[in-house]
């Protein structure tokens, strides 16, 4: 991967670099985090457990800033859901989702942006599965509601809280790319930083946008800076017709 955030020779279509990222509600290395998602020089960064509560504004606003990047969409509406962006992509609409409260439960949640570089528009989405998993299906199949009712492309990222044999991924993953198959990376594992043991962060996207890269970042630095380790994938969407 380049440092630019871009794909170098990237014809036919235009590139983007997406972080996927549970951030642990920042109860890590705070610094390290930031150097990790900069050192990554993303387009669009997809945050799990981002703030949520009191302040909640002006705490995802200095995440993003720490990042490098602006807010999109997310935080309370989408219960910490949270998509970020740098200049280069334009956000023409948000909206956030929240799946129906089981008794008891942390209440879940989604956020979507339709985005554009240059001529080329498409949906960025989010999303953070119950670790229950009686809960986890209904929230997967509310996610992909949303999604294939989208006429744009779709750059989707979740932590669902299990593997790729779950029926929740199975749910969500229908029809789209997982990111890491198409890479041949699909041994690279997410969770967690202190005991690797398995992949439950992904990144689905349209068939149409082509996978070039896909990496999960496994440095000290990243060890220190949250319980998940971060997915970064290079994509390139189609150009604009």
């Amino acid at each position: 991967m380049t440092e630019t955030g871009r794909v170098a020779g990237a014809p036919g279509g235009v590139p983007l670099r997406v972080v996927s990222y549970n951030v642990h509600s920042q109860r890590d290395d705070q610094a390290a985090l930031a150097a990790v998602v900069r050192a990554a020089a993303p387009d669009v960064v997809i945050v799990q457990e981002a703030p949520r509560r009191f302040r909640w504004r002006q705490k995802c606003a200095s995440l993003a800033e720490s990042f490098g990047l602006v807010v999109a969409a997310g935080g309370l509406p989408s219960l910490g859901n949270l998509l970020l962006t740098n200049l280069r992509v334009r956000v023409a609409d948000t909206r956030c989702q929240r799946y129906p409260l089981t008794p008891g439960r942390h209440m879940r949640g989604a956020a979507y942006a339709e985005c554009r570089v240059g001529g080329t528009r498409f949906l960025l989405a989010g999303s953070h599965l119950s670790t229950d998993p009686a809960e986890r299906p209904a929230q997967a199949a509310a996610f992909k509601r949303e999604l294939a009712a989208a006429d744009l492309p779709v750059v989707a990222a979740a932590d669902l809280n299990e593997g790729p044999d779950g029926p929740a991924w199975a749910t969500v993953g229908a029809g789209l790319t997982d990111a890491a198959v198409a890479a041949d990376r699909a041994d690279r594992l997410t969770y967690s930083c202190a005991d690797p043991r398995r992949r439950i962060d992904a990144v689905f996207v349209d068939p149409r946008i082509t996978v070039v890269d896909y990496d999960v970042v496994d440095t000290p630095q990243a060890r220190r800076a949250s319980d998940h380790f971060p997915v970064v994938v290079d994509l390139l969407l189609p150009a604009a017709g």
